[in-house]
């Protein structure tokens, strides 16, 4: 894909109820490899009062959530997070993300996991990217991989999804600047 079709950008309150209509849409497909959400997740108001708490997320360096949006027409698509963001001798964050169901394998998420990654390593410093993704989830181990990520190892009983505690490979991606 050699022009961009994605951005990303961080959310707006604005964005609430496209983001409640896109996690409602999305809610079976996102749940089989994600933790189970209450009702109120899939909530304007929910949405809104968590893009206000990822403001200040963002100022006090804790957490950033991006929306990820089509060129085309601006429409929200997806998010990425950066979150257990961790200073001092480690400089390093986990990142995860999710996308609308009919646009998977389009190549978007690769390409917005890039422009964060980007951001993350010039702009917020980052020495380290960590990813983690369920074995049964090949496409979202293919983005990471895309994105220059390398495996390192599985993260046993890790995560619980669906009742089940489940294992997740663990990717990592290091900044090449090294001037972190």
């Amino acid at each position: 894909m050699s022009e961009q079709q994605v951005y990303v950008r961080f959310p707006e309150e604005a964005d609430a109820k496209a983001l409640a209509a896109m996690y409602k849409r999305n809610r079976e497909f996102f749940e089989k490899f994600s933790p189970s959400n209450t009702e109120e997740y899939f909530t304007e108001e929910h949405q809104l009062q968590a893009i206000i708490k990822s403001k200040a997320d963002k100022e006090e360096d804790r957490k950033y959530n991006f929306v990820i949006c089509h060129k085309k027409d601006d429409r929200i698509i997806g998010n990425i997070g950066l979150f257990f963001v961790a200073r001092g001798s480690l400089q390093s964050c986990m990142i995860g993300y999710s996308l609308d169901q009919a646009e998977n394998g389009k190549g978007y998420m690769t390409e917005a996991l890039k422009q964060v990654v980007r951001y993350a390593f010039e702009e917020l410093k980052f020495h380290r990217i960590i990813g983690e993704v369920s074995p049964h989830n090949p496409g979202s181990m293919r983005v990471l991989e895309n994105a220059g990520f390398h495996k390192e190892g599985i993260s046993r009983s890790n995560v619980k999804i669906n009742g089940v505690w489940e294992d997740h490979q663990v990717l990592a991606l290091i900044n090449p600047s090294g001037d972190v």
